[in-house]
């Protein structure tokens, strides 16, 4: 009997060459670049000894369930292609286009993937599977942010290398003189099926997060399968994947963490519909919303920054009712505005802002609209993006932004306003500048002011993104340089619309609302960053309204209903957010990825995953760290009911107006 040694050799000089080489040189360069990300993370990563062997191993086995993928193609080939034509001009010329047009692609993969993992510190997930619709935003952002030419150079160089290598080794000529018998063709064809119906059925993307520590985690997965994985699985039922309690007692929970002193529900069940009392007469300011891209708790000099990046933030801190300790629902811009708009805990999977079905929703606007106000939302791209504009627009918004023509959402006719280009003074691959934007709402301001509409004009920034490019001469960090200018820019950019504004003769009667969408990274060592979601907001020129800090645990869902709060507003409340600033407020953050679903009280912190697992810890604070704790039932089910009652008002349509 033959050995293994000897096999492989012969195996290695058959028709089967080209393949077997293909699949060790993508074995060898995944593994080069998992050494090069755990190197990149050399501060953050586990070097146990153990964690170091099964992260490789574990990453090893995800490759080679990509190598199947990949190859199965090929090997249909092998299995098909008559032997008599074996070495012909058309068995060469289509070996050396798809052999090369592949390698291409994985090279061109294995750049993406370090790019993906500067910006994200995570291998392909759902952002990139979000992104591939947005080709134009992307391609473009990537072409102002990174030397396109060279890298396409490098990828091709690479590509071209590892082609005179095949052809050295002998590679191409083993495959084009050896002929095939059937039996050995299909029998590894056969194999390679196999391996791959294995990963369809057994093996989940999840299955890699084995450790405590989300990088050796992360740096387990192979890129190209989590890519797919996520692919198929962005949404997520809550009852198919989590934890879930009687219903009835759900709501109950939910019902009484919601209700605060003075309200009433207006039916029982399966709702958190209440009346919240205030004053029917009360005055009806205008309301300029800022939610600012990626814009940190941890780049003011109010928490601790030293680079004074924020000086018009941080004396803006000084002047307005500002929430220092208020948490991000979730991770991206499309979690933001769901938060601020539906004042809603983050269900899994995608944003509703990205689903189907998500018109005539109760949104702040239902509160706005009863009251006369006339909505705008301004966005410097294409409102096309993350399905912004058929959101807003279907939830009684006039659209301003970079697209064209009008967008009909279900039987609604939404006007969408082109912003000119003799409006814009600088863009980039995500839009106008932070300036620019704030320039078209103020103009419509003026214009609802001069027709005596009350206006409610929100706004979503772009400047504090990659490529981090901004107007020069502006501030004193070169545009394009980094996070930092960006910030600072896009800090600038407030402060002057805000002055500006105070020379408009309706500023005295506009409260004026500023929050941060999203943290600029939420990546940590733990299976969530706490502190990476923590972000600064404001409600700034509410007259009558002192300044002051609130320094209660508090969540994004709960920034508008404040809001109500401070102008005595009588209205109907469909919101899982409340008032901070009453005495009965409960403290409490809802944040989480798409994925993992987290409630924050105190320095309680309770984590629930898919597969119906759940983490139970304590945040310290001082170091950013979560230390594991026994399971807390009871909290266990409040945080579960948050969840599961969310998801089951949108699943079932009871959200609507």
């Amino acid at each position: 009997m033959k050995n293994k040694s000897t096999v492989f050799k012969n195996a290695s000089k058959s028709r089967l060459s080209l393949w077997i080489h293909f699949i060790l040189a993508f074995m060898f360069l995944s593994l080069i670049l998992r050494l090069g990300l755990l190197f990149w993370q050399y501060s953050e990563v586990s070097w146990n000894p153990f964690s170091i062997v099964r992260t490789l191993l574990t990453g090893a086995f995800y490759d080679l369930g990509v190598c199947m993928f990949i190859t199965i193609p090929s090997l249909l080939y092998v299995l098909v292609w008559p032997n008599r034509f074996v070495g012909s001009v058309a068995d060469k010329i289509l070996t050396y286009f798809f052999f090369s047009l592949t390698v291409f692609i994985l090279m061109f993969t294995f750049f993406a993937e370090v790019t993906f993992w500067e910006e994200f510190h995570a291998r392909f997930n759902f952002i990139a599977v979000d992104y591939l619709i947005y080709t134009h935003e992307v391609v473009s952002n990537i072409q102002q942010s990174y030397p396109l030419p060279l890298l396409i150079g490098i990828v091709a160089a690479a590509t071209v290398g590892e082609i005179w290598l095949f052809v050295k080794w002998g590679v191409f000529k083993n495959t084009f003189t050896h002929k095939i018998t059937f039996p050995v063709s299909s029998t590894v064809f056969a194999g390679a099926i196999a391996v791959a119906t294995v990963f369809i059925a057994f093996v989940r993307n999840n299955d890699a997060e084995w450790s405590d520590n989300r990088y050796n985690n992360e740096i387990s997965k192979a890129g190209i399968y989590s890519f797919f994985a996520e692919f198929r699985n962005n949404r997520m039922d809550y009852a198919d994947f989590y934890t879930t309690i009687d219903k009835k007692k759900a709501f109950d929970m939910v019902r009484a963490a919601v209700k605060e002193e003075g309200e009433t529900f207006i039916s029982d069940g399966t709702s958190v519909k209440r009346k919240v009392t205030g004053n029917p007469d009360a005055a009806k300011p205008n309301v300029v919303f800022i939610l600012m891209e990626s814009m940190s708790g941890s780049f003011m000099k109010e928490f601790g920054n030293e680079k004074n990046i924020t000086p018009a933030m941080d004396a803006l801190a000084q002047e307005s009712v500002f929430f220092s300790n208020l948490y991000a629902t979730g991770t991206r811009t499309v979690r933001g505005m769901e938060a601020v708009t539906l004042c809603i805990p983050p269900t899994p999977g995608q944003s509703i802002v990205k689903r189907p079905d998500n018109h005539g929703l109760y949104t702040i606007n239902t509160v706005f609209k009863e009251k006369g106000y006339q909505s705008s939302f301004f966005y410097g791209g294409d409102g096309y993006f993350d399905n912004m504009n058929s959101y807003y627009g279907g939830n009684g918004f006039t659209i301003y932004d970079r697209g064209h023509g009008s967008i009909l959402a279900d039987d609604i006719k939404v006007t969408r306003n082109h912003i000119e280009d003799n409006e814009v003074t600088f863009e980039n691959a995500w839009g106008i500048c932070d300036e620019d934007i704030y320039k078209k709402m103020l103009s419509v301001a003026d214009e609802k002011y001069k027709k005596g509409e009350p206006f409610f004009n929100f706004v979503m920034t772009t400047s504090n993104h990659r490529p981090y490019t901004y107007p020069s001469g502006r501030i004193d960090i070169p545009s394009g340089s980094g996070r930092d200018g960006a910030v600072k820019y896009a800090d600038y950019a407030l402060g002057k619309m805000i002055k500006e504004a105070k020379a408009k003769p309706w500023f005295k009667n506009t409260v004026f609302v500023i929050v941060a969408d999203h943290c600029a990274s939420s990546a940590g060592k733990d299976e969530i960053d706490v502190a990476n979601y923590h972000i600064p907001a404001y409600i700034y020129n509410a007259q009558g309204v002192a300044p002051q800090k609130v320094q209660s645990l508090c969540s994004q869902i709960d920034l508008v209903p404040t809001l109500f709060g401070l102008l005595n507003w009588d209205y109907t409340s469909g919101f899982f957010g409340q008032n901070v600033l009453k005495d009965s407020f409960k403290q409490r953050a809802l944040l989480g990825t798409y994925r993992k679903l987290t409630l924050m009280k105190g320095n309680d912190v309770m984590i629930l995953g898919d597969q119906k697992k759940q983490n139970f810890y304590s945040y310290n604070k001082t170091d950013n760290s979560l230390k594991a704790k026994k399971i807390d039932n009871a909290f266990l089910e409040e945080a579960i009911s948050w969840y599961q009652t969310a998801d089951y008002l949108f699943a079932n349509k009871l959200l609507k107006e």
